[in-house]
């Protein structure tokens, strides 16, 4: 028997895009194609060069001859990434919102399982697993909180938020980790942040954060300990962040 939502709420799903015409059209249609019928997409570009407005207008009438969706697709100045997230959250009707980047996409179940999940923990912010897409072959990420506050098994391509969560914890425009700050603001001021086991989008590796010269690992280990601090953590941290980030550098 298939599941029905005890009410049709609206989600948003937000996308960020600059220059995204490669890989723009596969994000759309992840979203264009879930299971969930109530969808409200805005995309939000960053007047890319390219012919990402186009892709993205592309789809148009696809979105209008759906019942329960629609797409807004914006191109405007910005301050990058999370200023457009900001901005999205703004323009956003859904009680939902997830977030998904322009070379990410999700599994065709994911707001369903999201919105499902939401019904039954009625949670302030959730992310599901991911699959990461390496040249090596695909690995899963298993979301996750432990007794530790980290970067581990926090999925950002994974992740939904109330409307007003976001609202509440804009990203503030400091870092490249303004997610994990915005997420540990939310978990430190006492939100209801959980997680759930199930995979729910697909994330192509590469970007600052995996970057592998030692340059960089320091750089993410002074941002994300900052973060913790700002927070009035532990200063026990710093060497979580080391030894984290170290794994990573060996490891790859």
């Amino acid at each position: 028997m298939s599941w029905e939502p005890e009410t049709m709420r609206l989600v948003t799903i937000i996308s960020v895009a600059f220059n995204s015409e490669a890989t723009l059209a596969r994000t759309i249609e992840s979203v264009l194609n879930q299971t969930y019928e109530y969808i409200e997409y805005i995309i939000v570009d960053g007047v890319s060069k390219d012919k990402t407005v186009e892709v993205a207008k592309s789809y148009q009438s696809a979105f209008d001859e759906r019942v329960g969706r629609s797409l807004t697709v914006i191109s405007e100045p910005d301050k990058g990434m999370y200023d457009g997230l900001n901005k999205g959250a703004r323009l956003a009707h859904g009680e939902l919102v997830g977030q998904i980047n322009t070379d990410d996409w999700y599994e065709p179940d994911a707001v369903q399982k999201m919105v499902k999940l939401y019904e039954k923990k009625h949670y302030d912010v959730a992310w599901g697993s991911i699959r990461i897409k390496k040249p090596s072959g695909d690995m899963i990420k298993h979301a996750k909180i432990g007794k530790l506050w980290t970067t581990s098994g926090w999925c950002h391509p994974g992740m939904f938020s109330r409307r007003e969560i976001l609202l509440e914890f804009p990203y503030p425009l400091e870092t490249m980790y303004d997610d994990f700050d915005y997420i540990t603001g939310a978990y430190r001021a006492g939100k209801k942040v959980i997680t759930i086991n199930e995979v729910i989008s697909n994330f192509t590796f590469g970007g600052m954060s995996t970057q592998k010269s030692f340059t960089e690992v320091k750089k993410r280990i002074g941002i994300t300990y900052g973060i913790y601090r700002k927070y009035g953590m532990s200063r026990f941290y710093w060497f979580h962040r080391v030894a984290l980030e170290m794994a990573k550098y060996i490891l790859g």
